[in-house]
């Protein structure tokens, strides 16, 4: 049965890391990135940022992360599909956009924590964005948080993607509900179908390419990867 063991902390997001690093180290695939910046949105605990930091083991057999990792994931393949057996980047910047600084940092944070922008998690976007170095790819995670934003708002946060992406690629990975994540192909599947929808976006000045590539259930526990 997938998973997460762990020891202490928040369990607020577990099941994320098992969506989020495949589709990570496929976003720094696309581009040649060899390091990145990772910039979480809206959750407040930011577990996202430690993605790297973790160890997942898939029913297929791929192991990806941190072997030795306090904090190891399972999670469970289905339908023929078969997760990219690629590594991330070194991740040289962590930064969290929420609505509200947390009351204590997660153990896996706490050593090193993130910069964090608190407030209005659409309109800190280019300063939270400006904090990554220039030689690291710009990584924007959102996992079941666009939901929070009113659903007419939730196309400025795409907008802010594509500003900044004017000086300098910017890549957006979502695992949110089916039509919760602008341009995301939905694969005509329905709202509230009970699953959700694993996007890659790629900014890089004009140009722009967005693929939906996996369905997940349990938030993240049980995946179905296209590619």
């Amino acid at each position: 049965m997938a998973g997460t063991a762990r020891r202490g902390g928040a369990t607020d997001e577990t099941g994320r890391y098992a969506v989020l690093y495949p589709a990570l180290a496929e976003a720094a695939h696309r581009v040649g990135a060899t390091a990145i910046g990772l910039i979480d949105v809206g959750r407040p605990a930011a577990l996202n940022l430690c993605v790297d930091r973790v160890g997942i083991t898939y029913s297929d057999g791929v192991f990806l992360g941190d072997p030795d990792s306090p904090v190891q994931e399972s999670c469970s393949i289905v339908h023929g599909g078969a997760v990219p057996d690629r590594t991330m980047p070194p991740v040289v910047a962590r930064v969290a956009v929420t609505r509200h600084r947390p009351d204590v940092e997660d153990a896996l944070l706490a050593e090193d924590p993130p910069v964090r922008f608190c407030g209005d998690v659409v309109e800190l976007l280019p300063e939270a964005i400006a904090a990554v170095p220039e030689d690291a790819l710009v990584v924007v995670t959102t996992t079941w948080a666009l939901s929070r934003l009113s659903i007419p708002r939730r196309p400025s946060f795409v907008d802010r993607l594509r500003e900044a992406a004017t000086g300098r690629t910017v890549a957006w990975v979502s695992a949110e509900g089916v039509g919760v994540a602008p341009s995301v192909p939905t694969l005509g599947d329905r709202p509230a179908s009970g699953h959700s929808i694993v996007g890659i976006a790629l900014y890089e000045g004009a140009e722009h390419r967005v693929d939906a590539v996996a369905r997940c259930w349990s938030r993240g526990r049980i995946l179905d990867w296209f590619h």
